[in-house]
């Protein structure tokens, strides 16, 4: 790597890949630069230690900074308000693996095998389980409050994962004669005013479309990111779009959610769906720490 080249890194825990996305397209859009890697990457088996005693996963990813309490347990709080009950979050769950089971020669196309230290390799996302059942999801005990309705089943799997991938400017493009996958048209950040996560994805979306003078029908793969089963449940809810354009391939129950990777995957993932079902516009959305939103708005480059 040329120590000559600039770079950032960005630590806004779920958003940050999603977010290097942006801040690429805005740096490309005002001539800093032509072309840019982006991406992100997180650890979260091994965690990491700050200070010998703090936990950086959980204390920056996992907790909300306002209260200090689980994302988990705010989201039990509102799965009830929203009416979101177990049964369908389990039901999102098992057909988010069923969905990436399905999909598993797609998912290989955005994929790269890892050797292990032990001589073994895999190829594909080790949290896909062919054994997921409703019945099975259904006998697994609340994950974070003793009458709550989120499980280790229906919630993203903590995962090792990075993402990344390159943008550039219409005149490499030019210049090159690549194809790009897809086009980054607009995106929209929301925040507040509560910590909770279910809605943010969904009101970045509009934020979004509403920018450009379209509505959620005018799009045509979602990928909203599965941090619990009930976020993706409610913004799919709030937007009025049919199960069959979001998580299309499974999402982050199925495939984890490595919280710095996940934002650039949901990019891809949409751009790669949205080429294969011969759409014009897709949008990657995620929730963010402490009540955030993104969305991305990409489309089709004829």
């Amino acid at each position: 790597m040329d120590p000559e080249v600039p770079a950032l890194t960005l630590n806004s825990v779920c958003l940050a890949s999603l977010e290097s996305v942006c801040d690429a397209a805005r740096r490309i859009a005002v001539g800093e630069g032509a072309a840019y890697l982006v991406g992100g990457f997180d650890s979260m088996s091994t965690g990491g230690r700050l200070g010998g005693d703090v936990d950086v996963v959980l204390h920056d990813g996992l907790l909300d900074v306002a209260s200090g309490r689980s994302m988990g347990v705010v989201s039990d709080r509102v799965n009830a308000e929203l009416g979101i009950t177990r049964e369908d979050q389990d039901a999102w769950a098992h057909g988010s693996h069923a969905r990436a089971l399905a999909a598993r020669d797609f998912l290989r196309g955005e994929t790269v095998p890892v050797a292990l230290p032990d001589g073994t390799s895999h190829t594909d996302d080790q949290g896909v389980r062919a054994e997921s059942s409703p019945e099975a999801l259904a006998g697994l005990r609340p994950a974070f409050t003793p009458d709550g309705t989120i499980t280790a089943g229906n919630a993203s799997q903590t995962a090792d994962g990075a993402s990344a991938g390159l943008m550039v400017s219409g005149e490499v493009l030019d210049r090159t004669g690549a194809v790009p996958l897809a086009r980054i048209v607009d995106w929209a950040f929301v925040a507040g005013p509560d910590t909770s996560l279910h809605l943010k994805p969904a009101r970045a979306v509009r934020k979004v479309l509403d920018r450009q003078g379209l509505g959620p029908a005018d799009v045509d793969v979602y990928e909203i990111n599965e941090a619990f089963a009930g976020v993706a449940i409610a913004s799919a809810r709030d937007l009025g779009v049919p199960g069959d354009v979001v998580n299309v391939h499974g999402g982050a129950v199925a495939v984890g959610h490595p919280l710095g990777a996940s934002g650039f995957r949901l990019a891809l993932t949409a751009a790669r769906a949205l080429r294969a079902r011969s759409g014009r516009r897709a949008v990657a959305t995620l929730c963010g720490g402490g009540g955030q939103g993104l969305a991305v708005l990409l489309e089709t480059v004829s």
